[in-house]
């Protein structure tokens, strides 16, 4: 298999991985990070609170707050690995990408849980008003946050979507000669 071959087909490869992860919901994705988003949370109001963990739902003085899958946010990251795919690079590189870039979204998503939590518990004034603009306004600013960051931490230079559709344009340009 040539060069040109082997790249058309890690293309089309990288685009059914993230059509197969997308088939079931996303389910993939909740089942692994609501673990890893609620104990963290739990832990971390711990040192504040005495919380009582049920499944999804933590209860601090009889304040209940579920966790539910718009807070895992599992669409951003799916979000963060289609714009890792979209991209042409090494699977050692790729890996360390897709790694870097979760274990970064979740501790952003942790923290932001805890947040609201300590402010629903405290009652604060503008909790509705603060939860809704971060639902609907910052929770991408976060998911684009982590995303340049990793940009950033391993130099990527490729444009996610682009970089295949140039590579797509040059070889039909390329056999047309």
């Amino acid at each position: 298999m040539n060069k040109e071959s082997k790249r058309i087909f890690f293309i089309f490869l990288r685009y059914l991985i993230l059509v197969l992860i997308a088939l079931p919901n996303l389910f993939i994705f909740y089942l692994i990070l609501t673990p890893l988003t609620v104990y963290p949370v739990n832990f971390l109001l711990n040192i504040f609170y005495s919380p009582v963990l049920n499944g999804s739902q933590i209860t601090i003085n009889h304040t209940v707050i579920e966790i539910v899958d718009a807070c895992v946010a599992g669409s951003a990251y799916y979000l963060l690995l289609l714009l890792n795919l979209a991209i042409p690079m090494s699977i050692k590189k790729r890996l360390a990408s897709i790694a870097f870039s979760f274990a970064l979204f979740l501790t952003m998503n942790i923290a932001r849980i805890s947040i609201f939590t300590i402010l629903l518990i405290n009652e604060f004034r503008y909790f509705d008003l603060t939860h809704k603009i971060f639902w609907y306004v910052l929770s991408g600013v976060l998911v684009f946050l982590a995303w340049f960051i990793t940009i950033k931490t391993f130099k990527i230079k490729k444009t996610p979507f682009v970089s295949d559709i140039k590579f797509f344009y040059n070889q039909i340009k390329k056999h047309k000669k």
